[in-house]
């Protein structure tokens, strides 16, 4: 595998693999490896625990810290349930557009990494490039922490991360953060008429979903800070998703599930939203318990999701204006690894071909126009590594 592919090859071999987040992405990974260690770089595995898994990294150019990182995602989501025209895990052309499950989000940048790597090794550069390759990144950015862990013990630090999450190659320099919880409600059953003797699950279950419509309009009618006038919303948002449970109309719910969501902006902590969520939680179960003492709530806590904040005179910020000549003020909604980087250490930008619109959809695309200039940027970094 010496032969120096294309990004567009490197793309359809990529997107092959069924990387969905439930499975393995072990085959992704052998190849990409193969790949690299056939142009004589040396990669590097941070194994998941369960070893079905792993996130790989790769340092091109001298050994030595002040490199560029470019970060991105091996796991795509599902397709369960979507009405495709094409093999999703085929990249098919069609109307100017590179069609296939992770063509957007984010396997195009993936590949385009991967290219420039090779290329940065037979090029030379004078400053590091490196990569990194995480898992589990659509689940609740997971897989980051332990993989920039891997890095700092294995590699020379860089100092600038660009995460190719799809921006139309704009420069975004913010982002909320996040945390989640599954909830699951234990209640009392009893006939509901001397339903004061039970605790219904969904009746106490809708006292934590009425908080959240509570703190939403709290947080709106607040004037946001400095960090969050730029989102939209401009505060930190609380989203009920899901929700099951009970057994007849006429029965106290013993069982209620629930999804709650919090969407962090800069300046706050999903930490800090997590610990308000669990203080309400514990004043809804003491009032459960006062009615029947096995009554309670079970927390699962999903993840957490650190914003990304824009930094005064960020050098990857910084790196990507100069690449794209974008020079627009841009933040997202949505969340990336770009969080975990930057509370590392490190200065982060996201920048990456292709419509967010695009990712999680049926027919996914990534243009031709939005795939080449990604490559353009790519090539004016290797540029900018050499001088």
């Amino acid at each position: 595998m010496t032969e120096r592919l294309s990004p567009r090859d490197i793309l359809t071999a990529l997107v092959s693999f069924p990387t969905v987040s439930r499975d393995t992405n072990l085959p992704l990974i052998d190849w990409v490896e193969a790949y690299l260690t056939s142009h004589g770089i040396t990669c590097h595995r941070q194994l998941h625990a369960t070893d079905d898994k792993a996130a790989l990294f790769a340092h091109v150019g001298p050994i030595e810290a002040g490199g560029v990182v470019l970060s991105g995602h091996t796991d795509v989501v599902p397709i369960d349930g979507q009405d495709w025209t094409s093999d999703p895990f085929t990249v098919i052309e069609k109307d100017g557009k590179l069609f296939g499950r992770g063509t957007t989000d984010m396997k195009g940048f993936d590949a385009l990494a991967i290219w420039a790597m090779v290329e940065a090794q037979h090029r030379g550069v004078t400053r590091p490039l490196q990569l990194a390759l995480s898992y589990d990144e659509e689940i609740g950015c997971t897989g980051a922490e332990p993989l920039i862990e891997a890095m700092h013990q294995t590699l020379p630090k860089a100092s600038a991360v660009i995460v190719g999450e799809p921006s139309m190659m704009k420069a975004v320099t913010g982002h909320k953060g996040g945390t989640a919880f599954r909830v699951h409600v234990i209640g009392h059953e009893v006939h509901s008429s001397i339903l004061h003797t039970g605790v219904s699950a969904i009746m106490s279950a809708a006292k934590l979903i009425n908080w959240a419509n509570e703190v939403n309009a709290e947080s709106a009618a607040t004037p946001p800070s400095d960090l969050a006038a730029p989102f939209d919303p401009p505060w930190t948002s609380c989203h009920v998703g899901t929700v099951t449970g009970g057994t007849a109309r006429n029965i106290t719910a013993r069982d209620c599930w629930f999804d709650i969501e919090f969407r962090v902006v800069p300046g706050e902590t999903a930490d800090a939203w997590a610990d308000r969520f669990v203080a309400r939680v514990a004043e809804v179960e003491a009032e459960m318990q006062a009615v029947h003492p096995d009554a309670r709530i079970e927390l699962d806590r999903k993840y957490g999701l650190p914003p990304l904040a824009p930094e005064a005179q960020g050098e990857a910020e910084a790196i990507a204006r100069r690449m794209t000549g974008d020079n627009s003020p841009n933040v997202v909604s949505y969340g990336t690894e770009g969080g975990h980087f930057q509370n590392a250490g490190y200065s982060v930008v996201v920048c990456g071909p292709g419509d967010i619109a695009q990712a999680h959809q049926p027919d996914e695309y990534i243009t031709l126009a939005q795939f080449a200039e990604g490559q353009a940027f790519m090539e004016r970094l290797l540029t900018h590594l050499r001088q």
